[in-house]
């Protein structure tokens, strides 16, 4: 299989799942383990705890241990096993306990495929927004196929797809993977030193920490949100689906469009979207409100993520780029959602609006360290 066909395929698999648990599974564990939305939010920021701390410290140190190759065998093997732990627990505790040894291995599987990613740009020049739109595409189907399943089946059906998922993407994950993946990468001394001695990294990190957390009460409380504006469960899979439609063309073209863009530029628009987006839905209980922020997913998220990568591909070390991914997972992808998601659902319980408003407060600083990056030419 061709590089770029194989990288594609392994985002299109786990992006599948992604679609799957982060949009739904508070609706799961409220539906089906018939917790409060509180209760389960809880849950989920104990997970984004713990993957805030595994990416940031278990994945770098299996990174040394393991050639990235065999990393993509062995986290969704593992994430399998775990996730079938959560069918036969009910209580709240032991549930926060599966949750977070789930999110020990789970997510670890996303810096792993961005550290393909960024390897294989550099050693086989592959086109990482062709590659990636797959993966948009698959959060797609996800949510597709989420959608259709609770419509007829109810919202028992969420983990029966997200096993049958796991077990598509450990399929993926053994096929051959390109042999720059086979090395293990040699981790420089001193690695998180001298990752945020690269100038502007600590700066572009804390954007994409203010950005990708934002996302945490439409991740966690969309499907809820949809709910309560009476949307019936087939069609609340197609309407996230917009946003992800946006995210697949913004990858098709963001390597010709934004070649000559500086990444602080690219911030500043992300940013912006970003307190745009949310304050809408805040303010505006609207069905159609929500579908049309749903198109500004391709700047809140696609632009910002496109950003960091296009940073890491022209600045970083090969060397510190395990160690890159795994801060920017565990911050810009665990922690900040992690707190804004407990953040979120305490303001969830006395308005819905007021957690989207939250966010969008959030993500004002953001557009204010990137003028900053500007001004001083950063990136």
């Amino acid at each position: 299989m061709k590089q770029q066909a194989w990288l594609s395929t392994n985002f299109f698999t786990f992006f599948f799942t992604w679609g799957i648990f982060l949009p739904y599974w508070t609706g799961w564990l409220v539906s089906e383990k018939n917790l409060s939305v509180a209760a389960a939010s809880s849950i989920i920021a104990a997970g984004l705890f713990a993957r805030s701390f595994s990416t940031l410290f278990i994945f770098p140190q299996l990174s040394k241990r393991f050639s990235l190759a065999v990393l993509m065998k062995i986290l969704p093997l593992l994430s399998a096993v775990i996730l079938l732990l959560f069918i036969p627990i009910d209580s709240f505790f032991g549930l926060m306990g599966v949750m977070v040894l789930f999110s020990f291995f789970y997510p670890n599987i996303l810096p792993t495929m961005e550290s393909n990613a960024t390897v294989l740009m550099r050693t086989n020049k592959i086109n990482y927004g062709r590659s990636r739109s797959w993966g948009s595409a698959g959060y797609a189907i996800g949510l597709i196929v989420i959608g259709i399943t609770t419509a007829i089946w109810s919202e028992s059906s969420i983990m029966t797809v997200m096993v049958l998922g796991t077990l598509l993407m450990i399929t993926a994950s053994f096929m051959r993977a390109p042999d720059a993946l086979h090395s293990r990468i040699s981790p420089q001394r001193g690695g998180y030193r001298a990752i945020f001695a690269t100038p502007g990294f600590a700066i572009v990190l804390g954007i994409c920490i203010l950005i990708q957390g934002a996302h945490a009460s439409y991740y966690n409380y969309g499907f809820i949100y949809l709910q309560e504006l009476n949307v019936s469960s087939v069609y609340i899979g197609f309407i996230l689906n917009i946003a992800i439609i946006s995210e697949i063309a913004f990858f098709a073209v963001a390597d010709k469009l934004l070649k000559k863009t500086p990444v602080s530029t690219m911030f500043i628009f992300a940013g912006a979207a970003s307190i745009l987006r949310w304050v809408l839905i805040g303010l505006f209980p609207s069905l159609w409100i929500f579908i049309v922020t749903q198109i500004f997913h391709s700047l809140t998220f696609g632009l910002a993520h496109y950003a960091f990568i296009r940073f890491l591909y022209r600045t970083v070390d090969k060397p510190l780029i395990p160690t890159a991914q795994g801060l920017y997972a565990s911050l810009g992808m665990g922690l900040s959602t992690a707190v804004l998601t407990q953040i979120g659902g305490y303001l969830y319980e006395i308005s819905s609006g007021l957690a989207f408003i939250g966010m969008g407060a959030a993500a004002v600083p953001a557009v204010i360290l990137g003028w900053w990056m500007y001004v001083r030419r950063i990136g």
